[in-house]
């Protein structure tokens, strides 16, 4: 496995292709754009090294027999999905922020494991043949790989063939020895960070709408792609010296990506025109990632735990005046990472020998993740006071100037040093309003969305019976739906 020397250096030799208010970013790693993002994943090829985390973050392959990195690898177990979930949480933990840049791409990875799988043995094709070897060459290069499923859609009310049909991405070519695509995908997370990215259809497709049916792995510097990176929390902030940028925080990025008629190779094509295939492709991705995101904010949260306490006793107050907030913080981290936990044990086998979540349970934690952590950050402000919540700090700069600086730290002081306490508010502002922020309410898709999966994949019939039984109930009671 990489080093993150190693891993550094992959990015550095990679052709310059991502850009940010109008500049071409010549370097990944050093760039105030996307610096902090790189720096964030270099932390998991470090920490796979660690005894305390390698069982963790590590596997065996089930192709080479060689240890690699559990972000490029099946989930083959029960075990191995709550893994994922505790993998999520260690890395929120030790970065603060998303790791986007390898979390989607390993539940694509599995994802179209599973459905290659199905299409081959049903379709004669040799999708999962090239899957196979592309992963296991994928293993012994140790990519960062991300995923990208969002497209633009356009207007919601219309299907991709009743508008511009660039707003999902689609074959326009194919020939013997590949496919050209085109159009975009949009809102991908960890793209600056990655080495190769994974598409997957945004959709379930009709007939009609073959050509919107591709799933294929490119890399990212491939011709003809264009990266636009688009997140801007907290711009200035994010280019600030000192404490401003915490040194062990890592950053999240996203982008958009346009594809101008990029020729992808057909050895790195996991679907083309097979558009009955395109939902369950969908399903078997969102109930890995929706299970696993409940430890990624549960991480996140037990650092808004501590950050919250730590400026309780920095004002000089002990956090057990604010014990019940706590708590109520300590609950809500639980109760994502416990649902996403219950989703990995209770899920089932899949024939291709992936292991998928429970759906239903997998989707209630999307649920849960689109509401929870939110009133984590909320109550983190609350015990912080106006110091964290509202911005209002001076800068590191402004702290060390030689003409005002040493009033600033006077006014900053409390029971601790104004840096002190300066560095702790700068965390809070980083976790609940600034750049450390994930995608909670639509990452990995909205908790409507979820919603609606619970509906269907739930017999309400069922319930009835138990009560009918139980009741000793034998009328059947009907109601007729009303007419529109």
């Amino acid at each position: 496995m990489k080093t993150s020397k190693e891993y550094k250096e992959s990015l550095k030799k990679m052709r310059p292709n991502i850009y940010k208010f109008g500049e071409l970013i010549q370097d990944v790693t050093t760039h105030s754009a996307t610096k902090r993002t790189v720096e964030g994943h270099a932390q998991i090829f470090d920490a796979a090294f660690e005894p305390e985390y390698q069982e963790i973050l590590t596997t065996i392959s089930h192709l080479t027999g060689k240890r690699v990195t559990r972000y490029l690898s099946l989930i083959q177990g029960a075990d191995d999905m709550v893994a994922n979930v505790r993998m999520k949480r260690l890395m929120f933990n030790l970065t603060g922020t998303c790791t986007g840049g390898r979390c989607a791409g390993l539940h694509a990875i599995n994802a179209m494991w599973a459905t290659t799988y199905d299409m081959d043995h049903e379709l004669g094709t040799d999708y999962h043949k090239r899957m196979k070897q592309w992963l296991t060459d994928a293993q012994d290069r140790d990519i960062t790989l991300a995923g990208a499923l969002t497209d633009p859609k356009g207007d919601r009310s219309k299907s991709p063939t009743q508008q511009d049909p660039d707003m999902a991405l689609h074959l326009v070519e194919e020939r013997d020895n590949g496919i050209v695509v085109r159009g975009a995908k949009v809102m991908i997370s960890g793209v600056a960070a990655a080495n190769e990215i994974f598409i997957m259809p945004g959709a379930g497709y009709n007939e009609p709408e073959k050509t919107y049916a591709v799933s294929f792995a490119i890399p990212r510097d491939i011709d003809r792609l264009t990266v636009v990176e688009t997140r801007h929390p907290s711009d200035t902030r994010e280019q600030e010296r000192g404490f401003d940028i915490p040194v062990e925080i890592g950053g999240i990025t996203q982008a958009y990506l346009l594809f101008d008629d990029v020729f992808v190779p057909r050895e790195r094509v996991f679907m083309c025109g097979e558009v009955e295939y395109t939902s369950n492709s969908i399903v078997n991705f969102t109930a890995p990632y929706r299970a696993a995101i409940g430890g990624c904010v549960a991480g996140q949260g037990d650092i808004m735990v501590g950050a919250a306490a730590l400026m309780a006793r920095a004002n000089g107050f002990s956090e057990k005046i604010f014990h019940e907030k706590v708590t109520q913080m300590i609950i809500n981290n639980e109760t994502t990472f416990g649902m996403g936990v219950a989703a990995s044990v209770l899920g089932k086998a899949h024939r291709s020998g992936v292991w998928i979540p429970d759906h239903v349970l997998s989707n209630v934690n999307k649920v849960h993740v689109a509401t929870l952590p939110y009133e984590t950050k909320r109550l983190t402000q609350v015990i912080a006071g106006g110091i964290a919540e509202t911005g209002c700090l001076p800068s590191y700069q402004d702290l060390n100037d030689p003409r005002y600086g040493h009033l600033l730290e006077k006014y900053l002081k409390a029971n601790c040093s104004g840096e002190t306490r300066a560095k702790i508010a700068r965390l809070i502002e980083w976790l609940t309003i600034g750049a450390g922020v994930p995608g909670c309410m639509h990452g990995g898709g909205s908790p409507d969305g979820a919603k609606l999966v619970v509906n269907a994949r739930t017999d309400i019939n069922h319930y009835i019976e138990l009560a009918k039984r139980l009741a000793n109930i034998t009328e059947e009671i009907h109601v007729e739906p009303k007419k529109k």
